[in-house]
């Protein structure tokens, strides 16, 4: 049975993958991510109006480059291809790719000729953000220049007999200021893509897919109060009713009055019954002289399954666990979608046991932090509760350096109480993305009231960003910061130096393990 996805996105390996979809479903365009090695029958079966191959890691030369079925250039479809992509396209159709001697990283200038439609509505001169160490050393038969910038002199190429471009920039980032536009006018004029799609035809399409898959089973819902299983939580409201069974895990790992704050969300706010269900003992014996941050979150994975299929058996016909996974956490976690490299588990991707029995739902695991959010307003979600910050399931065991015991969650708890304070009282909070504290457990030489101390560094953690997929850290005047400071120092016993994290998502995560 064929369906309709507008734009299949062949992944090649690229960090910035993700990007692609996100941007085209930013223009109302509907795609879906699939591996570069997707079966043939399986594309047919989507019933595309144009493809994109993402850029990768590898060189196209390599001996272990990444090919997808050769029919797919048969297909009669448009297709874009990006970096790799491109590099792919001219390889397959006769040209040659190799090594650079002047690699590029960062802006360029891009000049086109404004009359070709994929350009259309944009101006030649534009910055783009290049990503290469390889170039087109001979453009294969067939295709010509469309674009060049200084170091790139096929910047872009196409071949409109066959209807396929190729851009040696990355569309998709941020950096590419006429990114959204390019790939815009790819599906609109190219594939001949309609901008139907929306978040809220994407919550009737999971409302829809939910009752189907669940029937009348019960589904039981891990949730924290943050939006994500918040609105996890809610679209299962409206699919499945009293077939929800909520449940609140106090892991001990939670930030000062957590647990209160989320009772008292789901029973003013939300109104829905919740379950809470105390198990910090269990966890911090289960992740004690634990100190590899990997380690970690496969323990807090599998310790929040224990405690769900405990509290499971207490009810007839729960069948499925469901999730606030996001599409950031899978990227991270492990390549299900493609041959990305692995960044670090998320507790509930790549830190689930094998010997689970839950069938798992995971609604959100497509979409986009900033996508959630406003999924959540269609949902009628309160704005208070979409728009908090982000906070890890893990919690404060990956913002401790090291062992994680009942003393330092206690002096952790209080550091990020002070900064919360300061930064919601200066108006800072909802400018920024995320804002926490870490211990590093790092300890230095102080002076208070001419005495030697011996004390504990503390982090400040705040940042910037969209989707979460890259961050920058936040430009706080230095006035909170020193205030931030000399409160954590002056009322935390144990602290005698606080720091600002300065780093950017990438190379750095935002947090710290």
């Amino acid at each position: 049975m064929k369906t309709n996805i507008p734009i299949i996105v062949l992944d090649f390996g690229s960090q910035y993958t993700q990007l692609i979809a996100r941007k085209l479903r930013d223009s109302g365009v509907y795609c879906e991510i699939v591996p570069f090695c997707e079966n043939i029958e399986e594309i047919k079966k989507k019933n595309p109006q144009g493809i994109i191959f993402s850029g990768g890691p590898a060189s196209v030369y390599a001996k272990d480059a990444y090919h997808p079925d050769c029919e797919i250039y048969n297909l009669g479809i448009p297709i874009l291809g990006i970096c790799y992509g491109m590099q792919l396209i001219n390889q397959h159709f006769g040209g040659s790719v190799v090594l650079s001697d002047h690699q590029e990283y960062g802006k360029a200038k891009l000049n086109f000729k404004n009359n070709h439609k994929i350009f259309k509505n944009t101006q030649c001169g534009q910055t783009v953000w290049m990503s290469h160490g390889d170039k087109i050393e001979k453009l294969a038969d067939g295709f010509k220049k469309i674009g060049f910038s200084d170091n790139s002199p096929y910047a872009a190429i196409a071949n409109e007999k066959r209807d396929i471009y190729a851009f040696q920039f990355h569309p998709e980032v941020y950096h590419t200021q006429v990114g959204t536009k390019l790939l815009k006018n790819f599906a609109k004029y190219i594939c001949k893509c309609e901008s139907t799609w929306n978040i809220g035809s994407f919550a009737k399409k999971k409302i829809e897919e939910i009752r189907l898959q669940v029937k009348d089973k019960k589904v039981l819902c891990g949730v924290s109060g943050g939006v994500d299983s918040s609105v996890v939580a809610s679209l299962l409201n409206e699919a499945i009713g009293d077939n929800l069974i909520a449940v609140f895990v106090d892991n001990g790992l939670l930030r000062a009055r957590e647990r209160e704050q989320v009772e008292a969300i789901f029973k003013t706010k939300l109104k829905l019954n919740l379950i809470v269900v105390d198990a910090s003992k269990e966890f911090l014996k289960n992740l004690k002289n634990i100190t590899d941050p990997e380690q970690k979150r496969k323990i807090i994975g599998e310790t929040f399954v224990k405690v769900f299929e405990k509290e499971a058996k207490k009810h007839d016909g729960i069948e499925f666990l469901a999730q606030g996974t996001l599409y950031t956490d899978v990227i991270e976690s492990i390549s299900v979608k493609g041959p990305s490299k692995t960044i670090k588990s998320h507790h509930n991707v790549g830190g689930l046991p094998d010997w689970m029995t839950f069938k798992l739902i995971e609604p959100l695991n497509g979409i986009f932090k900033d996508e959630v959010r406003k999924l959540g307003l269609e949902l009628g979600l309160p704005r208070d509760i979409v728009a908090r910050h982000p906070f890890p399931g893990p919690g404060l065991a990956i913002r401790i350096m090291g062992d994680v015991n009942s003393a330092d969650l206690d002096l952790l708890r209080k550091t990020d109480t002070i900064m919360l304070e300061e930064l919601h009282a200066t108006g800072y909070y909802s400018k920024t993305w995320q804002a926490f504290t870490v211990l590093l457990n790092v300890k230095s030489v102080g002076v208070m009231g001419d005495n030697r101390t011996y004390e504990n560094t503390i982090c400040i953690r705040i940042v910037e960003a969209t989707d979460g997929m890259t961050a920058t850290f936040a430009y706080i005047p230095h006035n909170i910061l020193e205030n931030m400071s000399r409160r954590i120092i002056n009322e935390v016993d144990g602290v005698n130096r606080v720091v600002y994290d300065i780093s950017t998502k990438p190379p750095a995560t935002i947090e710290w393990e």
